[in-house]
């Protein structure tokens, strides 16, 4: 994922966590704040219960590019913000994949396709 994608900044995670909408899943929690700019730009939280840096590193590759193939299919002008929860750890792609594209589907940020 570009670095013009990130949420980088602590200001930004405190704005969401304080005005942003969340949803909720046994995995993740997403969190979801329009920015008014013109692309969307995602977070990643990831405790140290999670597991060792392994681990961390392992849930936070895998949500990238989860993201990454579902960031063309989203709508833009949104800072999106990905809690995850330990029921993710070991769990496989697809999996993961599956619940973000549901949890983002909830949030009404995927694009309705018009034939």
């Amino acid at each position: 994922m570009q670095r013009r994608f990130r949420l980088c900044r602590r200001e930004d995670f405190a704005r969401l966590r304080q005005s942003g909408r969340a949803y909720h899943h046994r995995s993740m929690i997403l969190s979801v704040l329009p920015s008014g700019l013109n692309d969307n730009r995602y977070g990643f939280i990831i405790t140290k219960q999670m597991g060792n840096a392994v681990t961390r590193n392992r849930v936070r590759r895998l949500l990238r590019e989860a993201i990454r193939h579902l960031h063309p299919r989203l709508l833009p002008g949104f800072d999106v913000v990905i809690v995850a929860r330990r029921d993710i750890v070991g769990q496989p792609f697809a999996t993961i994949q599956r619940t973000i594209e549901e949890l983002m589907d909830k949030a009404k940020l995927v694009r309705v396709e018009s034939d």
